[in-house]
């Protein structure tokens, strides 16, 4: 690359690093307050609708859990959120919070609809109903003057293409009524028999209706008839100090980072320096774009993303010292580091994209929202590092840095014999996991739960009291909160202030009657509130057992996806099996964390979870990688050992630097943020250190175990 070119192509990054940091500047200005460049909040950050559904009629407790879990996918497939929360209140009651929302009348109508579709015939005999539908999909078609019209079209189960078959064979030239919630929404003629277990539902007035009417027959009809009770327009649970904190934090972490990068690597540093600020910049412009919802949680996990967007930086940079080390010039270094650092950095990323695909497509709540902001992080880590890091790399060299003292070598490091020590650091695991079982064990025999459930596992009592005077968030959380905490016993304490009242919606652990009159009396006395105006209900847990059935099966999947894809890329199943193990050694210590420090297990968990299986496998897939580089046919068990060893110290660097940035990252998230923030970085900064060590210490051990005695084309030993 010539002189000017390099000039020209530093001016032109620079310039869209100034445009994006422009446009992100914006839109975090005006998120919040109802402007145009808005990122979509959730309910914890912006507020949004609550609304209290009474059951019509007599219900079981099965039919009402079978209504909140359908009520929920259907408000996520309306409003386009992951972040709703519905709720079981009392014995018939469904309480329905949506963020962003700040018109009840808006949703009432869609929301407590039946949801029943019906075919009937002119008679008013019902042939076909919802449980005979398999699936329903919105698309246009022609009618017969050859206009375009917006139509639902449905598939029929095995019965239901029978069904209709028999009776549409012997009724050609008949109207067929289509029914939805007891109204007429299509009025067809069978033109002759259909036989091929389809059918269109016609008449609908754009897109956006047949793709909601789709949605619904998709979802089911709902086993309860629902009517409103109450609606109100709730605040924000968290105040505007928890996002300002945490973005504090996101900077000083950011500038923390950068600073370290370029202390360590120099020119290179300077250039990830600028790749990194471009990455968040473009992340907060992505999100914006493909309108996903951001919750505190989301917050933490884009800072954690940024410091695991050093990561390609770093085995790159690793990379070109290496050549440099071994005589390479700097320009040879630069294109021979990228080229060898490309498969690690594809296979890792690709490796937590196929996961975070998955989710999307199987998981709900809080489990996809998380896995469209993971899936963004890594298409746009791979391209500041594979591309923008590459052209300034390239520019800097251009513009006269060609000397390798601005890049620096490697220095000699004497291979560490980690494989000789793998029963001290398998005895270490084991007994970490043990650990978390015993603390679980002992949890329980002493009438606790084995790991603390806060609210939206377990639920418990929602209080609605007007306040003689409107307190604000941050005030709730200092007066208010610690008053409760004192009765309840229990720090898991929720709170929601009612726009445009003084009154406040207070979620605890569930209250009995003694606790419960406590509280009013405490209320009554401290803070004027109006006795007659208290109410208390049990609700139930917010992550229904249906959710959390989705989330561990679309973890599941997502698990045998990485293996497939390791086993494949690497050609030996043990590669994707030590893998594996590995995710689950770093889970298990951090459920063993979760149980020995009683941290809250909330719907913060799961995030959790997540964030550190993407983080752990990206740490293994490069210790993977270099196994696959050293290796050499026809080796021997001893031979091996030296490659296994060898290859855990050459990367021993990266995983150093790109654990330490990470840590660096969340511990300020963890010093500056809010109680809820703290409570979800810590369990973090433990799997960050875990999953460090099991990359280190336990993966390229257990595959070398599995290489040595598992397979018929196993190593043998001498």
């Amino acid at each position: 690359m010539k002189k000017g070119k390099g000039a020209v192509i530093l001016v032109i990054l620079l310039a869209f690093l100034a445009l994006c940091a422009f446009y992100a500047g914006v839109i975090l200005r005006d998120t919040g307050n109802g402007d145009g460049n808005n990122i979509k909040l959730g309910l914890d950050l912006a507020g949004g609708v609550s609304i209290t559904y009474q059951a019509v009629g007599d219900v079981t407790a099965e039919q009402m859990n079978d209504t909140v879990y359908k009520l929920q996918l259907r408000i996520e497939e309306t409003t386009g959120s992951t972040e709703v929360s519905v709720y079981q209140e009392g014995d018939d009651r469904i309480n329905v919070e949506v963020p962003g929302v700040t018109n009840a009348n808006e949703l009432l109508e869609a929301l407590g609809q039946p949801g029943t579709l019906e075919i009937q015939d002119t008679e008013g005999n019902v042939i076909i109903d919802g449980s005979m539908i398999e699936t329903a999909e919105a698309g246009t078609s022609q009618d017969s003057l050859g206009n375009n019209q917006y139509v639902v079209k449905l598939t029929f189960t095995d019965e239901g293409t029978q069904t209709f078959a028999d009776y549409t064979s012997e009724h050609v030239g008949e109207y067929m009524p289509i029914y939805y919630d007891g109204e007429i929404v299509s009025y067809p003629v069978i033109k002759e028999a259909i036989t091929d277990g389809t059918a269109l539902i016609s008449g609908m007035e754009d897109y956006e209706a047949a793709e909601t009417l789709a949605s619904y027959l998709r979802i089911g009809s709902l086993d309860v008839e629902l009517e409103e009770l109450r609606s109100n327009v709730v605040g924000a649970s968290l105040g505007q100090e928890a996002i300002s904190t945490s973005l504090l934090a996101g900077a000083i972490g950011l500038v923390i980072v950068m600073i370290f990068m370029i202390a360590v690597y120099w020119i290179l540093g300077v250039a990830a320096s600028i790749a990194l600020a471009l990455y968040t910049a473009m992340i907060i412009v992505g999100i914006y774009a493909f309108d996903i919802t951001l919750t505190l949680p989301g917050i933490a996990g884009i800072i954690l993303s940024i410091g695991m967007a050093v990561d390609a930086n770093v085995i790159i940079f690793a990379r070109i010292r290496e050549e440099l080390t071994a005589g390479q010039t700097v320009s040879d270094a630069i294109n021979i580091g990228f080229k060898k650092a490309l498969s690690a950095i594809v296979d890792g990323n690709v490796t937590t994209f196929i996961a975070a695909l998955v989710l999307i497509i199987l998981g709900s709540g809080s489990v996809k929202g998380f896995a469209y902001t993971l899936a963004l992080g890594i298409v746009l880590s791979m391209i500041t590092a594979l591309l923008i890091s590459r052209w300034l790399v390239k520019a800097f060299y251009a513009l006269g840095c060609q000397d390798a003292k601005y890049y620096g070598r490697l220095k000699t490091r004497n291979t560490i014999n980690f494989l000789k020590r793998k029963p001290i650091f398998f005895g270490i695991s084991l007994a970490c996991i043990v650990a978390g079982f015993i603390a679980m064990g002992v949890h329980s025999a002493n009438g606790e739960n084995a790991l603390k459930y806060s609210l939206e596992f377990l639920g418990g009592t929602s209080t609605q009291a007007t306040f003689s005077e409107d307190y604000t968030i941050e005030e709730i959380e200092a007066n208010i909160v610690p008053v409760v905490s004192s009765i309840t016993g229990d720090n898991d304490i929720q709170t929601q202030k009612v726009q445009d009242s003084t009154d406040i919606i207070i979620k605890t652990r569930e209250l009995d009657l003694d606790e419960r009159t406590a509280l009013v009396e405490a209320l009554v006395s401290q803070f004027g509130v109006d006795e007659d105006s208290v109410t208390c209900e049990s609700i139930s847990a917010t992550i229904s057992n249906e959710m959390r059935q989705n989330a561990l099966v679309a973890i599941l999947v997502a698990v045998v996806c990485m293996l497939v894809y390791i086993w494949f890329r690497f050609k030996d199943l043990r590669f994707g099996t030590s893998a594996v193990l590995a995710l689950c050694h770093d889970v298990l210590v951090v459920l063993a964390f979760y149980a020995i420090a009683r941290i809250s297990v909330s719907n913060t968990f799961i995030a959790c979870m997540l964030t550190i299986v993407g983080y752990s496998i990206n740490a293994t897939i490069v210790i993977f990688d270099r196994i696959r580089e050293n290796m050499r046919s026809n080796v021997n068990a001893e031979q091996l050992e030296g490659i296994v060893n060898d290859s855990i110290t050459q990367t021993l660097t990266r995983s150093i630097y790109t654990s330490l940035t990470t840590f660096i990252m969340v511990l300020v998230l963890y010093i500056l943020g809010v109680a809820s923030i703290r409570e979800f970085a810590l369990p973090l900064m433990v799997g960050i250190i875990c999953g460090a060590y099991s990359s280190v210490c336990v993966t390229g051990a257990l595959w070398y175990v599995f290489k040595t005695r598992i397979g018929k084309n196993r190593i043998k030993r001498s």
